[in-house]
């Protein structure tokens, strides 16, 4: 889906200008996107698989939940609003911990070259997995999976060839910070 996204500069700072998401894409212009870990008390992690037909690393496993944000939106209210989009799970604002950005550059092919800061965000999941509506064109799959687990897994090369390639620091920030939370 196609949308009208804020352009940032190299350091983040918005530029006043705003243009469709596939245009930022083409030309390869920096914009903002959240990210949304979700948690259960006990330290399991709730991943997303991405359809198969998405233009941006399809098939692959991924954060909880991740989308641009759209022109003049708050991060938090982006964040708010892809958790119901993606897996029709409500969790209000105040639960939603912020923890950090991270800035990645991403050249797919010729025509898509995704340069993002992501915002990211934690919260614990309260629900019953069985009780999320996954998004059809955007999820395919989800699963719970052990924080030990998926720190294993993100060092195993052969794993992270089936997940978004993000930074080790990535990673440890989002490790840390939940391994806070259930502590």
């Amino acid at each position: 889906m196609d949308e009208l996204i804020d352009i940032v500069d190299e350091s983040g700072v918005l530029t006043g200008e705003v243009c469709l998401k596939s245009k930022a894409h083409r030309f390869g212009y920096w914009h903002l996107c959240v990210d949304i870990w979700l948690y259960t008390r006990s330290g399991d992690l709730l991943i997303q698989k991405r359809i198969d037909h998405k233009d941006t690393f399809p098939g692959l496993w991924d954060v909880s939940v991740a989308g641009h944000v759209g022109a003049g939106e708050a991060l938090i209210d982006a964040a708010h609003r892809e958790l119901q989009e993606e897996l029709g799970v409500h969790i209000p604002h105040k639960d939603l911990s912020f923890i950090g950005n991270y800035k990645s550059d991403f050249k797919h092919h010729k025509y898509l070259t995704d340069k993002e800061f992501h915002h990211i965000y934690i919260a614990q999941f309260k629900g019953d997995i069985s009780d999320i509506t996954l998004q059809a064109d955007e999820v395919s799959e989800i699963r719970l999976i052990p924080i030990n687990q998926l720190k294993k897994k993100v060092i195993d090369t052969a794993f992270k060839q089936e997940f978004v390639p993000y930074s080790n620091a990535y990673f440890s920030m989002v490790f840390e910070a939940i391994e806070r939370k259930c502590s």
